[in-house]
């Protein structure tokens, strides 16, 4: 693994149109982006290459975390490629390409970043915990599109 970059996969037990498009309307990323604890608010969003999300992430502890999603390629269902930082410009955004294949009757997704330096990924991984962080969340993705999968079975 580059010393960059880091990669998160699991396997969802839902299909991979609704995985992706978990990733594609706000009223679905509000019910699961981020780790364990974390509500979302939206400030923009528009999905698509060259589209932004302007967000804040509140944590456990009241912290709040501004947020900045610029979306680089979109190739649905396949494929999402943006931009992550604080701000618009952030010249310490990182990179980071999702991917979504199918597996049986779901998904496998793959959440691959990378960092401008290896000092950057570092501090992601041991002050912000970002590969537990990144986990968590496609833990909760999986949990809500699972719950959406299971509510269509019933009615």
């Amino acid at each position: 693994m580059d010393d960059r970059e880091i990669v998160i996969e699991r396997v969802i037990d839902a299909p991979r149109e609704l995985v992706f498009e978990a990733f594609t309307e706000v009223r679905h990323l509000s019910h699961w982006w981020g780790p364990e604890g974390f509500t979302t608010t939206t400030r923009a969003f528009e999905f698509r290459a060259g589209g932004v999300w302007d967000f804040v992430m509140h944590g456990p502890d009241g912290t709040d975390y501004p947020e900045w999603i610029t979306w680089t390629e979109i190739t649905p269902p396949e494929r999402i490629e943006l931009l992550h930082g604080e701000f618009r410009d952030d010249p310490n955004a990182f990179a980071s390409v999702l991917t979504f294949a199918a597996h049986g009757a779901g998904t496998h997704i793959v959440m691959r970043t990378v960092f401008p330096t290896r000092e950057l990924r570092d501090e992601a991984v041991e002050k912000y915990h970002a590969i537990e962080g990144g986990r968590q969340t496609l833990g909760n993705l999986a949990a809500y599109v699972t719950e959406i999968v299971r509510r269509g079975a019933e009615g």
